[in-house]
């Protein structure tokens, strides 16, 4: 590597940003707040990194980017290149977070990943690409968003007297105030997504202690992302017996051992040949990738590149 290089990964809770500079010591990973998707990203983006420099400038780096909620619309290299022009950035890959996931998990091999986090999108990548869900309030079912909403709907049933008793009634009292106030509250907070979403880390110890409901909920949950890899997979041009890889990143089931075993059981069986297994590395990887992809690659159609 003879160009200092800036990978970024932005996530809805949270930004890293690893700088690696020739003949330097081990890069740097700074840790920032994650980007706001009801939010122009591309500042954003361009914010976090000048953050993450604190004041320096690399003449001639490379940045590449892999974004939650970056849309096709709002896919712009150009501006990004501008924006961190001063910082010496003259090269600059932009992706959504699918395909940095992708390339993280399995590097350039044909399979699909499903990234979990608050919120979740599958990539399948074999003979073409094939992107699903990802589809934020309208969907992402199985994300930490959808369990902690999940817990909390649980939780009000019980509390109506619709649903089974479960613990959840008053974790979620402890957690955001008293129920009668409680869709009230999380609806005026503008970090919504963020909060509901830190409830599925409660779910999670729910079900670990024993509780049904919140076992229910991470067994649906695990069943909507092996859905959403089924999905992936015949979109990308999978075939019964072909020995594709699938693989996952975001703490949703790095973390949630029940929910990992389940949806690795589920995606085995109804796809013969396949692999489950984890990650050859982490979204900064995938993100450092885009930069050097082959241009045969399927996923290369997912960058939008700016600069030289």
């Amino acid at each position: 590597m003879t160009r200092a290089r800036i990978a970024v990964d932005c996530g809805q809770t949270g930004a890293r940003v690893r700088i690696t500079e020739p003949g330097g010591d081990e890069p740097a990973i700074v840790k920032l707040p994650g980007v706001r998707t009801d939010h122009p990203v591309v500042p954003q983006v361009a914010e976090i990194v000048e953050h993450a420099l604190n004041g320096r400038s690399l003449p001639g780096a490379e940045l590449a980017a892999g974004v939650s909620g970056l849309t096709p619309g709002a896919t712009r290299p150009d501006e990004l290149l501008v924006a961190c022009a001063a910082l010496g950035v003259t090269r600059v890959a932009l992706a959504h977070d699918s395909a940095t996931s992708f390339l993280a998990a399995n590097r350039l091999e044909a399979g699909a990943v499903v990234a979990a986090g608050t919120g979740v999108v599958t990539l399948g990548s074999g003979a073409r690409t094939a992107k699903v869900d990802g589809w934020g309030m309208f969907g992402d079912a199985g994300s930490g968003y959808w369990i902690g909403r999940a817990g909390v709907e649980a939780a009000l049933r019980a509390f109506d007297g619709r649903g089974a008793a479960t613990s959840l009634t008053g974790l979620a009292e402890a957690e955001f105030g008293p129920l009668p106030e409680i869709y009230m509250v999380v609806q005026a907070d503008p970090l919504r997504v963020r909060r509901t979403a830190g409830f599925a880390k409660v779910v999670a110890s729910a079900a670990d202690a024993g509780d049904e409901v919140a076992r229910g909920i991470l067994d649906d949950a695990a069943a909507e992302l092996a859905t959403s890899v089924d999905a992936a997979l015949r979109g990308a041009g999978w075939r019964s017996g072909d020995p594709w890889r699938v693989s996952w990143m975001g703490k949703v089931i790095t973390t949630n051992p029940r929910l990992q075993a389940r949806f690795r059981d589920l995606v085995a069986r109804a796809h013969p040949g396949v692999r489950t297994a984890e990650p050859y590395g982490i979204p900064l990887d995938g993100a450092s990738l885009l930069l050097d992809l082959p241009e045969d690659h399927p996923v290369k159609a997912l960058v939008a590149y700016a600069g030289s």
